[in-house]
This record gives C-alpha cells, sequence and structure tokens, in this order.
C-alpha cells in the first residue's frame, strides 16, 4: 500500500534502524521505545492485522515467528526473557495498520502476569 508507513519503511522510502531481514521479514527499532530493547517485526506482505493475515496468508504469521525466533536466539534475547506482542484495532492501541509484532526485552517487563 503506497500510504502504508511500514510498507514504505520496507520499500527503502522512509529510514529505519534495521535489526533483521530476509526475503520475507523486516525489523527495525520502535521510534517509541516501551524497553531496553523493543523492536517491530513485519511480514514483507502487507495485511492490516494479525486477524486479516491469518485469514489471507496464515504462512506469513509463521514466517514472522521464525525471524522473531532466529533473531533472538542469535541474540541471546530468549533467556533471560522476551515478550511478542501485536495489537489488533484502535481499541487495542494499533497506530500502523500493518501487521507487527511487538518485541520488548531487555530489561524485566512489567505487567501481564503469568
Amino acid at each position: 500500500m503506497s500510504d502504508c508507513l511500514f510498507c514504505k519503511i520496507i520499500q527503502g522510502d522512509i529510514p529505519s534502524k534495521k535489526v533483521f531481514e530476509n526475503d520475507k521479514v523486516l525489523a527495525f527499532h520502535d521510534i517509541n521505545p516501551l524497553a531496553k530493547i523493543h523492536l517491530l517485526f513485519i511480514h514483507k506482505e502487507h495485511s492490516k492485522n494479525v486477524v486479516e493475515m491469518s485469514q489471507t496468508n496464515p504462512k506469513a504469521i509463521s514466517e514472522v515467528f521464525q525471524g522473531i525466533s532466529e533473531y533472538c536466539r542469535d541474540n541471546n534475547l530468549a533467556e533471560p526473557g522476551v515478550r511478542v506482542v501485536t495489537n489488533v484495532g484502535r481499541d487495542a492501541g494499533q497506530t500502523v495498520f500493518h501487521t507487527h509484532f511487538h518485541v520488548l526485552s531487555g530489561e524485566q517487563l512489567k505487567g501481564f502476569g503469568a
């Protein structure tokens, strides 16, 4: 989508601090971090949110999570811990309507107990 912020990042029209990329997935630093490490993982194929992605390209969810897993393993984030979150819709806090997963780590995270 030409007006999508994340599609513009994928196309290279808007700069980002990339941390991971393969042929399907791109990850970069969130510009408003909520943890010491706050990354966004996106699929290069546009979808509005994970609900839409699960209907139109369910394989993409696995591809994104494979990217998250690879990055976390290669950067020693799996231990001591990492949180993966996605928002669906405005009421949940979604502000960019391109499916994305927040990966937070680097410190003891608060909220969302067991």
